[in-house]
């Protein structure tokens, strides 16, 4: 993980075994390829203009690699670079504020909806966002219950 954001954000060992706990509970072999990087505003903005042809910074940005799909308890676990997550902490700690929970909880929140973008959900169709957020809201109930269940 790297962090260039230029924001005391203390929680990136959380964010590792955040990510550790996703793999697993999407199936992905545990050696799969992430890499997650914390960035400053005007760092996020410059990626979102590029890549997204968008104004302004967001909050976090994703970058699928080898394709990969969650796997099963049937079959082998998928393994390759799963891909990149950039996340911006200040943008984060806005959100988290205006939806009145802590910076950690938005940034636990963007790395699960992160993850589930590279693994090729998507929310842009009512359909598609409705199995991404209930997929989303089930493993952020997982991981803060102490990663059971």
């Amino acid at each position: 993980m790297s962090d260039s954001s230029g924001v005391n954000f203390a929680d990136t060992e959380l964010l590792v075994a955040q990510a550790v706990f996703l793999l697993d509970r999407l199936k992905l072999d545990p050696e799969c390829e992430l890499s997650i990087a914390l960035v400053d505003e005007v760092e996020m903005e410059r990626l979102h203009v590029e890549w997204m042809d968008l104004p302004g910074p967001t909050d976090v940005l994703s970058f699928p690699m080898d394709e990969l799909h969650p796997g099963s308890t049937d079959g082998p676990r998928p393994l390759g670079v799963l891909g990149d997550i950039i996340l911006c902490p200040t943008v984060a700690a806005q959100q988290g504020a205006a939806a009145g929970h802590s910076t950690l909880a938005e940034m636990e929140l963007l790395l699960t909806h992160g993850v589930l973008h590279l693994l090729g959900y998507d929310h842009a169709e009512p359909d598609g966002h409705a199995v991404m957020f209930a997929l989303q809201d089930d493993l952020l109930t997982a991981w803060r219950a102490g990663g059971s269940a």
